[in-house]
């Protein structure tokens, strides 16, 4: 599998494509701290079934390029979602896939320009507005404790001391009892270089940011409290320990008509990772319904 470049106005995106050429465009988004091997049986899956697989590394992560710009705005990561439909001829068959950053990614791309996707599978992140309510609780306040840290300049030496350990407790307390030694090796190589490091912080730092830095992606930035008018399938894991599943009350009633929401039992935050014949069987039902 060869890599492949998309250049977009300030990001050169790496991506990796499975499948026929011709076959309806299947957009993968990684989060973090994953990168896109996150989709290593996903993505054979469903390119076996005549879908043509993309799963870019997103920006800042290497191979990728980090922003010219420095920007890691939502506004602008959905737009990336958008803007990849585009430059590889997706059409209205398209389906979009997210799992944490690029399933708060995927929303606001959906509601900004929802005629490119036909469905959305989400997994991890519920949209903004029930983050956002269950970040006025004590125990998903707990649990989000190193969005907070991420603002500290401290971070940019603690995360990657001891060969990335932080990461590697992080992957440990979101999906206990998961092997995540193969994912946890990629991600020291997406993010080994010191701006590929401060390139993922900053998703987290624009959150706090305020002003939006690409005037241009206003729609996009109103986008990000919008619902989104696409049928979406939202998966979480029960033992979540990043986002809880206990914080999920209305995710329903913040997706489009004919959504689905599945909880699945023995899975943590990578919960494709961990109970992927599972969760393949939800997208095929939900994707042939």
């Amino acid at each position: 599998m060869e890599p492949l470049i998309a250049q977009l106005k300030d990001v050169t995106l790496d991506y990796l494509s499975f499948g026929p050429a011709d076959g309806p465009l299947v957009l993968c988004l990684h989060g973090f701290p994953d990168t896109r091997a996150t989709f290593r049986f996903l993505a054979p899956h469903l390119a076996a079934q005549g879908y043509r697989v993309v799963t870019p590394a997103m920006r800042g992560y290497a191979p990728s390029s980090t922003s010219r710009t420095q920007n890691y705005q939502l506004a602008t990561v959905a737009n990336d979602a958008n803007r990849l439909h585009e430059l590889l001829g997706g059409d209205e068959r398209a389906i979009l896939i997210g799992h944490d950053w690029g399933a708060a990614a995927s929303y606001p791309a959906l509601s900004a320009e929802p005629q490119r996707w036909r469905r959305a599978v989400t997994m991890a992140v519920p949209p903004l507005a029930v983050v956002s309510a269950a970040l006025l609780t004590f125990d998903q306040l707990r649990a989000s404790w190193y969005m907070f840290y991420f603002q500290s300049p401290m971070a940019n030496d603690v995360v990657p001391f001891n060969d990335y350990d932080f990461i590697a407790k992080l992957w440990a307390e979101w999906s206990p009892g998961h092997d995540a030694d193969e994912d946890i090796a990629h991600v020291r190589t997406a993010l080994g270089n010191e701006q590929n490091l401060r390139a993922a912080l900053g998703y987290y730092r624009a959150l706090f940011s305020g002003e939006l830095i690409d005037e241009s992606l206003a729609h996009v930035q109103v986008a990000t409290v919008a619902t989104p008018t696409v049928p979406t399938l939202y998966v979480h894991g029960r033992n979540d320990g990043c986002m809880l599943a206990s914080g999920l009350d209305g995710v329903l009633n913040h997706l489009a008509p004919h959504s689905r929401v599945e909880i699945v039992d023995d899975a943590g935050h990578f919960v494709h990772l961990e109970r992927p014949a599972y969760v393949h069987g939800l997208i095929d039902s939900f994707l042939a319904d």
